[in-house]
């Protein structure tokens, strides 16, 4: 659902609750699937779905059609829907492709008539005799046929109704998986922002409000704003280096044999939160994990600031922009950890 509109979270609350409920509705056929479709139309139209909620709604009315056939769209979206099949012509042999157009309610009702139309196809029982014992009778002609058409009839309709039901179980089940593992991971981010928006106050004073800028930054639809919450997340960084490991002279290390120069000063924040990580950190994991998640965090927020610096109009999509965001607040919530 890349391209479409993001739903609200309420409406994705409301969804997750609505995916559940069509899924039991069908397990425990708890009502006609016309009704569920409904159900499933709704669950459409909350999170953006603009093709399937259509579908959803020619599902329920019927696939339309005129005297020069159907119109591309809405084949389309019968082909999304599954409703193609192929036929081979039997005097031309060539394979042509189709769909059907009945409502999933005409369906329903087709097969639900079967068994009074097969009691009305009945052959009634008669007996036919003669008193001229010389003359030959026979029994009139039977409903056969009507009832073998009826029999056919049904159990297509009961496959395509079939198949209409596995089609809108797969949909809710794949957006109740889709928002049961977002609302996972958003629960976790939630704890995760909770936890540092708590504790950075007390030691970067600032950084409150710079994160409420963040967050007012992101709602935006101006790409100019997405990279100002990226450059805020930049400052935020360099204010906790600035508290927890203020500038300094730059010192000399060895690092895998060979000497190098570490520089500590104004503008090296990220080297002056490893210095402090590899001072305070009890394991060697952690710091090693950290310490690469800084480099990693620091060398995009850098490229995007340089670029800025420059002139550039370098895009930041908005995606880019959460995973900026999502990055600082894990990185701040380890540093914050080892205080």
């Amino acid at each position: 659902m890349s391209d479409q509109i993001p739903p609200s979270r309420q409406a994705l609350r409301e969804a997750l609750a609505l995916s559940e409920d069509i899924l039991k509705n069908i397990e425990l056929s708890e009502m006609p699937l016309a009704n569920i479709l409904l159900k499933a139309s709704r669950l459409a139209r909350l999170l953006n779905d603009f093709d399937n909620q259509k579908i959803m709604e020619l599902e329920a009315s019927g696939y339309p059609s005129s005297p020069n056939g159907v119109d591309p769209v809405i084949y389309r979206l019968a082909v999304i829907a599954g409703r193609e099949s192929q036929q081979k012509d039997a005097k031309t042999e060539k394979i042509n492709n189709y769909i059907y157009l009945n409502s999933i309610e005409e369906l329903e009702q087709e097969v639900k008539s079967a068994d009074s139309a097969l009691a009305a196809a009945r052959d009634p029982d008669v007996s036919v005799s003669s008193a001229n014992p010389s003359q030959m009778v026979w029994n009139p002609v039977g409903n056969k046929f009507e009832r073998d058409t009826i029999r056919t009839n049904a159990a297509r309709a009961q496959r395509r109704l079939s198949s209409r039901r596995s089609f809108i179980y797969s949909y809710a089940l794949k957006r109740h998986h889709e928002l049961k593992f977002s609302g996972i991971a958003d629960d976790i981010f939630s704890r995760v922002r909770e936890s540092v928006d708590n504790a950075i106050g007390e030691r970067v004073p600032g950084a409150a409000q710079k994160l409420s800028a963040v967050y007012e930054n992101l709602q935006s639809e101006n790409p100019e704003d997405w990279a100002n919450a990226v450059h805020s997340c930049r400052r935020i960084l360099q204010d906790l280096a600035d508290s927890l490991y203020p500038p300094r002279d730059d010192v000399e290390k060895e690092i895998g044999g060979k000497k190098r120069l570490i520089k500590l000063g104004p503008d090296n924040y990220i080297n002056r939160l490893i210095a402090f990580l590899e001072e305070n950190s009890e394991s060697e994991r952690f710091e090693e994990i950290v310490g690469s998640h800084l480099g990693f965090v620091g060398d995009r927020l850098d490229s995007v600031f340089q670029a800025a610096q420059k002139g550039s109009h370098a895009a930041v999509s908005k995606e880019e922009a959460d995973r900026y965001v999502v990055y600082t607040y894990l990185v701040v919530g380890d540093m914050l950890s080892l205080l």
